[in-house]
């Protein structure tokens, strides 16, 4: 992909057609004259929306602030489309530095923009709680109670005007700047793997070969092209994690992770309960597990190489993208005939872009664009039943995405990462139960319970490691900035603690902490995983022995958007995620599957 936002649909002789996004729904390309018309439009809309309203809020009448707040909306929605469109662009082909270019232009001209809209919100944090509350009486500000509610969460965090007119402009060389670095960085990086340079994502594919010399040629190639990079990255690191502090030292976080729990709209308690639960859970989860992989392997320690390799008699068949489709379509449609409708639309009218190419970004991701569009899905499709499993946790991202700009709008759509999480990994699920329920051959149901649960072992603890990673990275780096050997060692504790004593590491392991980008991109997003994966095990135990209307409930769920609290959501469903037996329930269903995967190689 370079210039165009049209792609044709490409073919892989051992996956079948496998589409590219058609990105003309947003815009025909980087030079299409309806760019500079809607930034030109949206200038002069936010030059007179600060004339109108600036200063006045609270005297304004609830209608009044009602009908601001729409238009403020409206505004968003365009502009959040010009960015959608270039980061999609540019995600395409991270590699041309013409899609470089036009993302960095068109991030500076929104920034530029939106500095005449930033009074808006820090306005409404001044308006005194009693006349909000009137101003709430009327419907058409009262539709936007949930996300006032939500801007005002920050207000003790709140700076002066001109401190945050300053961060708002000094964004585009700060921390975007350096996430350009990253991504740019890492996909130009080639690891050379059987004669082949490879990109990132076919490296790290190559760690779930069926040979295990190619997995540990993979391994050791990973790690001695990440290791010759590790200063650029952990100068990368060190200056992300010192600019956090700054800012949340001028906002008094407490601690580094407090910002993302308060955007997440959940409470540090929570957060802390539900790693607590897991950290308590390795011996009984990840470590038994691997004890339990290292003897099919043949031996009481298993090579870091081979912690996502293939059983040793699992077939490993290559799923064509046509099957893949089916596949996840069918588990959908089986839950839910409406959230198959959603989803099929992703693969009849082209917004997912599957093949891996030279310059796309690695791994996988939905962009939920604007509510006025629809999201957008990326996978690095290869053929595995990981494969698979990316595309039905996207492809409920991208349900969610849509259901809840349909029924919200811009503002209200927006869900916290904590339940943003919810429906990508119950599609998850949906499709496991569906590949496993199919399944009669005990070899193949062995390979497909492994699978499983070296998925939610990944969903589960490897992030919470992560996060723990992150905290550790970032307490120590508030006392100075710290050698790229200290962050090695602080991965290899957390990855020995997590993983257990049946792992085996070398020296090429210890600089995997570099190309993970939630680390760059989102500082403490990961635990989110964990926290969706734990939710979902406890959504789907209800599922199992629900009446009818489940499934409704559950879309209702997603429709809700970030209109409700994670407490309120879950209510119908009868749990409530403050509770500590809610994280031990979810864990439960882990150590269950585990207790199904040794039946099941017991009996074979």
């Amino acid at each position: 992909m370079t210039d165009v936002a049209v792609a044709e649909t490409g073919t892989d002789e051992n996956l079948g057609p496998l589409p590219e996004w058609q990105l003309g729904d947003l815009y025909g390309g980087r030079d299409d004259p309806a760019i500079e018309r809607d930034l030109a439009a949206a200038e002069r809309d936010a030059g007179a929306f600060t004339a109108q309203y600036q200063g006045k809020l609270a005297g304004l009448s609830g209608e009044a602030l009602g009908e601001a707040v729409e238009t403020y909306e409206r505004l968003q929605d365009v502009l959040g489309r010009v960015l959608s469109f270039a980061h999609l662009v540019y995600a395409g082909d991270v590699s041309n530095p013409e899609n470089g270019r036009f993302m960095q232009s068109m991030q500076e001209r929104v920034t530029d923009i939106t500095r005449d809209l930033l009074f808006f919100t820090l306005e409404i944090n001044r308006i005194g709680d009693a006349t909000l509350a009137t101003q709430l009486e009327a419907p058409r500000l009262a539709r936007y109670r949930p996300w006032l509610r939500d801007v005002r969460k920050f207000r003790p965090h709140q700076l002066s005007d001109e401190l945050e007119r300053y961060l708002h402009d000094r964004q585009v060389v700060g921390q975007s700047a350096w996430v350009r670095l990253f991504d740019e960085t890492m996909a130009e990086l080639r690891f050379p793997i059987g004669g082949k340079e490879m990109t990132s994502s076919e490296a790290l594919n190559c760690l779930t070969d069926r040979d295990g010399t190619r997995r540990q040629e993979a391994a050791g190639a990973i790690g001695r092209v990440l290791g010759g990079q590790v200063r650029l990255f952990a100068h990368i690191t060190n200056t992300l994690a010192k600019d956090k502090q700054i800012d949340d030292t001028w906002r008094q976080f407490q601690h580094p992770w407090s910002a993302r729990n308060l955007s997440n709209l959940v409470e540090d308690a929570v957060v802390d309960a539900l790693v607590s639960a897991v950290r308590d859970a390795y011996p009984r989860l990840s470590h038994r597990y691997y004890a339990l992989k290292a003897r099919w392997f043949g031996g009481d320690r298993l090579d870091y190489w081979d912690r996502a390799a293939p059983l040793p008699d699992d077939a490993d068949r290559t799923i064509v993208w046509d099957d893949a489709r089916d596949i996840v379509l069918g588990a959908y449609g089986r839950f839910s005939p409406e959230m198959a409708d959603v989803a099929g639309q992703f693969f009849d009218r082209r917004w997912i872009d599957a093949p891996v190419r030279p310059g796309k970004a690695p791994g996988a991701f939905a962009h939920p664009t604007v509510a006025s569009a629809h999201p957008y899905v990326l996978v690095n499709y290869q053929g595995k039943a990981r494969d698979v499993m990316t595309l039905a946790h996207e492809l409920g991202h991208g349900v969610h995405q849509v259901l809840a700009a349909r029924t919200q709008g811009h503002l209200l759509a927006q869900t916290p990462l904590t339940l943003a999480e919810t429906a990508s990994v119950f599609g998850e699920m949906l499709t496991f139960r569906a590949l496993l329920d199919r399944e009669s051959d005990p070899v193949r149901r062995k390979a497909l319970l492994a699978g499983k649960v070296e998925d939610m072992l990944s969903t589960v603890v490897r992030q919470v490691a992560f996060f723990e990673f992150e905290q550790r990275v970032h307490t120590e780096r508030r006392a100075g900035e710290l050698s790229a050997e200290r962050l090695c060692d602080l991965w290899m504790d957390v990855q020995r603690e997590s993983l257990g004593p049946a792992l085996r590491f070398d020296d090429n392991y210890r600089f995997y902490w570099s190309y993970i980008p939630h680390f760059v991109h989102s500082p403490f997003y990961v635990y989110a995983y964990a926290f969706g994966d734990c939710l979902v095990n406890s959504l789907y135990a209800v599922y199992q022995g629900a009446e009818a209307g489940f499934a409704e409930r559950y879309l209702d769920l997603l429709r809700a958007g970030g209109t409700k609290h994670h407490r309120d959501l879950l209510a119908p469903f009868g749990l409530d995620a403050s509770e500590p037996d809610f994280w031990r329930q979810g864990l439960a269903m882990i150590a269950t599957m585990l207790d199904e995967l040794e039946a099941v190689d017991a009996a074979g």
